[in-house]
């Protein structure tokens, strides 16, 4: 992933928590799963704006030290972040729990209503290179050399 200082939704921005990297144990070739915090906005149908919540998830190896450095190294970007709550400003989708419908709305309202400033506290926007295929992931699908 790459920063861009720019707000431009057709590019699928992300604002991440700089202290919301998790990595966990190692699988026995020494890929670690690991994953960050995030927010974006997305567009729908009848220019529909919707604010989400959740993760940007990957295995790395090695084992990320960083956000920054788990962002940079994060480049296939084919399924995006996993949405763990959304709000259209009228209708919430996600959690069951009241209190984690109420974290998430604190988070979400906020972002709608200031749509398309950067959420406080986050760092952005971070944005998949190349539409977020990456060239080796290209090259695997395609078969075409590089």
């Amino acid at each position: 992933m790459i920063r861009e200082d720019k707000f431009r939704i057709a590019r699928r921005p992300y604002a991440v928590d700089l202290g919301s990297l998790r990595v966990g144990g190692s699988s026995e070739h020494g890929w670690h799963r690991a994953q960050v915090t995030a927010v974006w906005f997305r567009g729908r149908p009848r220019g529909l704006i919707v604010a989400c919540i959740g993760a940007l998830r990957t295995s790395q190896r090695p084992a990320p030290e960083t956000v920054v450095e788990f962002l940079e190294r994060y480049d296939d970007g084919r399924y995006g972040g996993d949405c763990d709550g959304r709000w259209d400003g009228e209708n919430y989708w996600g959690a069951q729990k009241p209190e984690v419908i109420e974290q998430h709305l604190a988070i979400l309202r906020p972002m709608l209503a200031h749509y398309p400033a950067l959420p406080t506290g986050d760092d952005g926007w971070w944005t998949f290179r190349d539409g977020g295929i990456s060239a080796a992931t290209r090259q695997a699908a395609t078969g075409s050399q590089p």
